[in-house]
């Protein structure tokens, strides 16, 4: 068995994204969206156990919290290597991980094929921008990419919200604000309260995880902030609903009425497969104009998809238009294009008339 900064050291050298320490198979690693041992050699609860407390050691952290509840997040980075996000459980008993690495440097938006529609958004002063997409789709490092583009463009305070910290911003036009939740701050609710009052420009926050959180980010993109914020929905229809649906019945109607307001901008995405084995992002854009505010408000969000297959003109684009354009791209095969799919039927007979 190897330390734990030699893997580190081989998945970075490997360009995995994610290292997994479990009891009873061997030390893998993610490559390309598969998960392959590092080594032959399996390790068990000693050798876990181990390996984990060689993270805490690394992070400086205590595993008093994580002994007692099963449970820990943090992140930690090696000079010159790279900056890992740590999630620590157990499970049958033992102790696991899973290490997400994360490069010192914000990735080039272009290498992660993400649309200039999307890093556009870098140029919108107020209003409420959502990400969304189930874990690992990409959400984070298409927002890094973004606040990156607002640091190089723009003299502004930006506060970023992070549980935990993934990718490191230097000052650049731009003064950056990074706080790590449980770390610099109690929680999103009252950092978000706090940093209304550190003169933000733009703030990105993590997560709306509850109905206040969302209260407080509504309050904040109506009154000249633009924040940035995800959701693990799938799509734009989705994300308006459970924002929605976090409040009680009795205040639906309000809430409606604040977001149709507020809203901007809905990017969703997924990763798909390409036919070189590797991940390609497909996106959804909805741009908020008068008439899907209006389907909003009026609890007509059924007419929404349409309304953004129909957007073109204004940079809208539905996900299945999105799988179609890789697929004539000679990017991804027809049945990644069919699996991937929101309507699959709908987008077999529009592949069949290209």
């Amino acid at each position: 068995m190897k330390s734990l900064k030699e893997y580190l050291e081989l998945a970075v050298q490997d360009g995995a994204s994610d290292i997994f320490l479990i009891a009873g198979s061997a030390v893998s690693q993610k490559l390309e969206g598969q998960i392959v041992p590092m080594e032959d050699e399996k390790i068990f609860p000693p050798q876990t156990k181990q390996l984990i407390s060689e993270i805490y050691e690394l992070a400086g952290k205590s595993m008093d919290e994580y002994m007692a509840t099963g449970d820990d997040d943090f992140s930690f980075a090696v000079s010159g290597l790279a900056r890992f996000r740590v999630n620590t459980y157990r499970q049958r008993g033992s102790l696991a991980a899973v290490i997400r690495i994360v490069s010192f440097e914000i990735p080039d938006w272009q290498e992660m094929n993400i649309p200039e529609e999307v890093m556009n958004l870098a140029d919108v002063s107020s209003g409420m921008i959502l990400f969304t997409g189930t874990a690992g789709s990409g959400k984070s490092t298409t927002q890094a990419c973004l606040i990156d583009r607002i640091n190089k463009t723009k003299n502004c305070h930006i506060i970023t919200l992070e549980d935990p910290i993934e990718f490191l911003h230097r000052n650049q036009g731009s003064i950056v604000s990074q706080r790590e939740i449980a770390v610099d701050t109690a929680d999103y609710l009252s950092a978000l309260r706090a940093c209304l009052r550190q003169s933000p420009d733009v703030i990105q926050l993590g997560e709306m995880r509850d109905h206040e959180t969302i209260k407080t980010a509504m309050t904040a993109a109506e009154t000249g902030h633009l924040l940035m914020a995800t959701l693990h929905t799938n799509g734009a229809v989705s994300s308006i609903d459970r924002v929605i649906d976090a409040f009680p019945a009795n205040q639906q109607s309000q809430i409606r009425t604040q977001l149709a307001g507020v809203l901007h901008t809905v990017v969703s995405q997924q990763l798909l497969p390409d036919i070189d084995g590797n991940m390609v992002p497909a996106f959804e854009i909805m741009h908020v104009n008068s008439a899907i505010r209006n389907m909003i408000r009026e609890n007509k969000g059924h007419q929404i998809d349409m309304a953004i297959a129909s957007g073109g003109a204004e940079g809208m684009i539905s996900m299945d238009q999105s799988i179609i354009n890789l697929y004539q791209q000679g990017r991804i095969s027809y049945q990644t294009a069919m699996d991937y799919a929101e309507n699959p039927e709908q987008l077999q007979r529009r592949l069949g008339t290209i």
